[in-house]
């Protein structure tokens, strides 16, 4: 009897090393918030009417994902994120309607850099981030002017991301396959960035390319140089593009952007503000700008309500697409007007 008493200690035991090596986490964001949102229509200068809603993800994406790690020894990890972006207004799904389009990848990690499979944020996105106030988030959301929805994030892609290295740089490269029938390239997205953080101070270079599907040519190419600074009464951010965008007009709209912006907290509260300036090299020179100002208030770590408002100035329509506007959206949502007011509530668990 003893003996058995042993064997069960034993096995209870390796039961929980096995445990500690292997750990899965539930996590999300639940995030609700009204949308007042007004101005010119995409298609002409008229006014229309002012639209009232309730709206999933303003701040933040609403969102359910899951993600685990497994200790392979020598320093070695696998992990794994799956990600659902949920329209919790209907009770849907965004990202078009999948099952884990925000983020679904698997990957290596070891002193030699990580490696990631499978639907991610593209290297491009993670540095526009840095420069952005609004994290991509209510009506200041950097990605209203400066990157397209497409550049978010990536399907069927390959990235590494290196070790630190040099006293704070580090690296991203991605490969998305377009997987088209008769050629992989088309519809293709590549990226990379070189990143920099030491103490107080961030810096990210990224360049990125890509093409639509169905053709083989790099239809859109995009350098980004962001900073952001934490004077500690203060964070201050800066970005500067370079565009290059044929993808829908079908001949190379050219553009110079750039982007300032600041958080100052106070205690619980923190103010944000933004302004975001299009340049067209083009003949019709259809420039834009965008002005945001912001609020949240941190009732804890995890929950905290927001406000914000946002006006973009269309010069002559400005926009990649011939008589379609810029609108001013939100971390989930485009937008149908030129302005827009934010309020609501997130929470992180």
């Amino acid at each position: 009897m003893k003996k058995l008493f042993i064997a069960l200690a034993l096995a209870g035991a390796s039961v929980a090393v096995a445990h500690a090596q292997s750990a899965v986490e539930i996590y999300g964001v639940a995030d609700m918030g009204f949308v007042a949102e007004s101005g010119t229509t995409p298609t002409a200068t008229t006014k229309v009417t002012p639209v009232n809603k309730l709206t999933s993800g303003v701040q933040s994406g609403t969102r359910l994902g899951f993600k685990g790690t497994e200790d392979l020894g020598d320093g070695m990890k696998a992990f794994f994120v799956l990600e659902t972006g949920i329209a919790a207004d209907t009770g849907g799904f965004n990202q078009g309607n999948t099952a884990f389009g925000r983020q679904s990848f698997v990957g290596l990690q070891s002193d030699l850099g990580t490696l990631t499979l499978g639907r991610q944020y593209t290297p491009l996105f993670n540095t526009m981030i840095i420069a952005d106030p609004f994290a991509a988030g209510m009506a200041g959301a950097a990605q209203n002017l400066l990157i397209p929805l497409g550049n978010v994030r990536s399907n069927n892609t390959v990235k590494y991301t290196s070790p630190v290295f040099g006293g704070g740089f580090t690296s991203e490269i991605a490969y998305g396959f377009g997987e088209a029938v008769d050629n992989s390239s088309k519809g293709h997205q590549s990226s990379a960035a070189l990143n920099y953080s030491a103490s107080d101070l961030k810096l990210s270079l990224a360049y990125s390319d890509w093409s639509v599907v169905g053709t083989t040519t790099n239809t859109r190419k995009d350098w980004f140089l962001a900073a952001n600074y934490d004077l500690k009464i203060a964070k201050i951010f800066a970005g500067i593009t370079d565009t290059s965008d044929a993808t829908i007009t079908g001949s190379a709209l050219k553009s110079n952007d750039y982007l300032i912006g600041a958080q100052v907290p106070f205690g619980k509260h923190t103010f944000i503000a933004s302004y975001i300036n299009k340049d067209v090299r083009n003949a019709d020179d259809r420039d834009a700008n965008l002005l945001a100002v912001g609020y949240t208030y941190a009732f804890s770590k995890r929950t905290n309500l927001y406000a914000a408002w946002g006006r973009i100035d269309n010069d002559r329509l400005a926009g990649f697409a011939a008589n379609k506007s810029y609108t001013v959206g939100n971390n989930s949502d485009p937008g149908t007007g030129e302005k827009a007011f934010n309020f609501g509530l997130r929470h992180l668990f």
